[in-house]
């Protein structure tokens, strides 16, 4: 990964200055610690921070074409670029570097604006066709990358983090209402709306092109799935596992290319487990694997890493995560999401990235990504439940089967099973609803918006789960309900949240990259075909891959519950009962700072801190309340009351 920014003027603004983009690259070296370039003509300014991986002595960037008609910033990977390079070479192409990068001008000049087509890769680019002044803004087709614009007193401006657009905006920015209130219901706002007025991003799958005054966008790519039965993939079982591993051992093989070592993060999943167990069998790099472990006993999954150490004789670190920890390198944290998060479990993935920072690494390989594309989340177990309790929503037993998905519910009371109709039952006079399987959850992260302050938010007319609805293709309604599932996750929590907040932020805080094979564009095509039962057989979650995995990996590996990663959240922040919090969060929470920014109602946030400073009963409604609050906080410490001081163009 990289870092790329740039300006572009429109018909009657004043033209890009080196100073501007010189700025907006100092705001992205974490991205790019191994140089800058910068390209500079007319209308046109482009900047990039390089993290070299590829071609260590020849791919800096801005890359040209022969006659340097074309240029490009580039951030990412193109993970086929060997195969690609070949047929643009048989084609007449000529090249001047090794870098991956180079595929791109001249994939353009080939095949002009659908030269996203024939990539694989993660990626946000930026092209100048100099002939016709047109810039094309592209990112991948999953939001593995982030790419960030605006337009500014008649120019566009452009940026893989929004902090690197700042200095150019000249004035502190603005939080957007409606943007939070959709974040506080779907752990991210809805794209392309970022937490920053006037701020977009460039939403996954999307290609944006820029001649003059006039802006177009068009979708590339999108997850579909099939509206008809015939559609389905109709192969054996037997047949389809086969394929199955194929696609991801050859997703994982050219995810290994790079000309520095790479690791595997291993978290004792089924997923990172596979992962790590390919790269052992179909590999000859020598694979040193990186994973974290919790002092907190319910969060650790240290033993089942132990297990995949032992089976495969792993090379293999690993760094212990406290509250403590949390609790001290939170603030940090959100300097790099640059957004609102509503839990703490970005952090230990920061410190896990400097851990594989601290041994010379610079590429990881993750597992993320495989229960979106695969089945594997509880909310899909949810919803097939709640899909059957729909059809007989009166019925007092139906809801009883919760149970086998969340054993340690206790509904055998009356006030338990009211609050299992009432938690679970949302949205069951309409099953066919597109977002009837996320509703539960989308209705309990609500709840921090409680804590909202009447004066700031008196004129928002809440629209965030009809915004989340429009933005829905048509032709959901004709998916299987497991398939309308899966598709919300993909489109909201996974790209708004898990790969950038979770994952690329983090990674590239310590300028490191993360390459997610269960993403690759082909293994998504695939398991978009499968029949439902072949993705979760009864509750029996990623039924094709755990049968695929059998011959790889331990049994218990393959057999054990699920566990969702998680960190501490509120015990991270008072740890000392009845005593005070972190410097930090004493400030940030204080009725005089809490009124100061005004988003949120002193009494409420105060009363709900006193209860978690007490240790008193916190539940997950609670929790994200108070993470969200406090991350709010901070965010508008680091962006807006601090601007100055932190984006100066000086």
């Amino acid at each position: 990964m990289c870092g790329i920014a740039g300006i572009v003027n429109l018909q009657g603004a004043n033209g890009p200055q080196e100073l501007e983009l010189k700025a907006m690259a100092s705001q992205l070296n974490h991205r790019g610690p191994d140089g800058n370039g910068y390209y500079l003509h007319d209308s046109i300014g482009l900047a990039h921070t390089r993290l070299s991986i590829i071609d260590l002595t020849g791919g800096a960037q801005p890359i040209h074409n022969e006659d340097k008609s074309i240029w490009v910033v580039f951030n990412g990977e193109i993970f086929n670029y060997k195969e690609l390079r070949i047929t643009l070479q048989k084609a007449g192409h000529t090249f001047y570097t090794q870098t991956d990068t180079e595929v791109i001008v001249h994939l353009y000049e080939q095949y002009g604006d659908n030269f996203v087509e024939h990539l694989n890769g993660q990626f946000a680019i930026a092209l100048w066709d100099v002939r016709t002044k047109k810039l094309i803004l592209v990112r991948d087709r999953v939001g593995i990358v982030p790419l960030f614009y605006t337009y500014h007193e008649g120019r566009l401006i452009f940026a893989s983090e929004i902090k690197a657009i700042l200095p150019i905006l000249q004035t502190a920015p603005s939080l957007s209402v409606s943007a939070l209130d959709q974040l506080m219901t779907f752990w991210s706002p809805v794209s392309p709306n970022t937490l920053f007025e006037n701020i977009y991003e460039l939403p996954p799958g999307m290609l944006m092109t820029q001649e003059g005054q006039r802006q177009r966008k068009q979708r590339y790519w999108d997850w579909q799935f099939p509206s008809n039965k015939e559609d389905y993939r109709t192969e054996s079982e037997s047949q389809l596992m086969g394929e199955l591993q194929e696609l991801l051992i050859d997703a994982t093989q050219i995810r290994l290319r790079a000309d520095v070592p790479v690791g595997a993060y291993l978290s004792g999943g089924l997923d990172s487990s596979a992962l790590v167990s390919l790269i052992h069998h179909h590999s000859d790099a020598p694979l040193k694997t990186f994973s974290i472990g919790f002092d907190a006993e319910s969060l650790d999954e240290s033993d089942y890493q132990q297990m995949m150490i032992d089976h495969l004789q792993l090379d293999h670190t690993q760094i212990q995560c406290s509250n403590a920890d949390v609790g001290q390198h939170f603030f940090d944290t959100i300097w790099h999401t640059e957004s609102t998060v509503l839990r703490t479990a970005p952090t230990p993935m920061r410190m896990l990235s400097g851990l594989v920072k601290s041994h010379n690494y610079k590429v990881v390989l993750t597992g993320e990504g495989a229960d979106e594309v695969l089945g594997g989340y509880d909310i899909f177990k949810e919803a097939k439940l709640r899909q059957f309790w729909a059809q007989q929503p009166n019925s007092k037993w139906r809801h009883l089967l919760l149970k086998r998905l969340y054993p340690y519910l206790d509904i055998s009371t009356s006030k338990a099973q009211q609050y299992t109709q009432h938690f679970f039952g949302i949205g069951l006079d309409n099953p066919n609803a597109p977002c009837f399987s996320h509703l539960p959850r989308w209705d309990t992260t609500a709840k921090a918006k409680t804590f909202f302050s009447e004066e700031r938010f008196s004129n928002l007319e809440s629209n965030a789960l009809p915004t989340m609805e429009s933005s829905l293709p048509n032709e959901i309604k004709d998916w299987h309900p497991f398939n309308r599932s899966q598709y919300l996750e993909a489109k909201s929590l996974m790209p708004g949240y898990l790969l950038c907040s979770q994952g690329d932020r983090m990674l590239m805080a310590n300028s490191v990259e993360g390459r997610f094979p269960f993403l690759d564009h082909r293994v998504i095509e695939f398991a978009n075909r499968l029949h439902p039962k072949l993705k979760m057989k009864a509750l029996n979650e990623k039924y094709l891959l755990k049968k695929s995995m059998t011959s790889y990996l331990p049994p218990k590996i393959v057999q054990r519950y699920k566990q969702p990663y998680r960190a501490p959240d509120i015990p991270a922040f008072f740890g000392n009962k009845n005593g005070p919090a972190l410097d930090y969060v004493e400030e940030l929470l204080s009725p005089e700072k809490l009124a100061s920014y005004g988003y949120f109602n002193p009494k409420r946030v105060t009363m709900l801190a006193k209860k978690a400073r007490r240790g008193g009963a916190i539940g997950q409604k609670d929790n994200q309340a108070l993470v969200g609050i406090l991350s709010t906080q901070i965010w508008h410490h680091h962006f807006i009351e601090n601007y100055t001081k932190n984006f100066s163009l000086n």
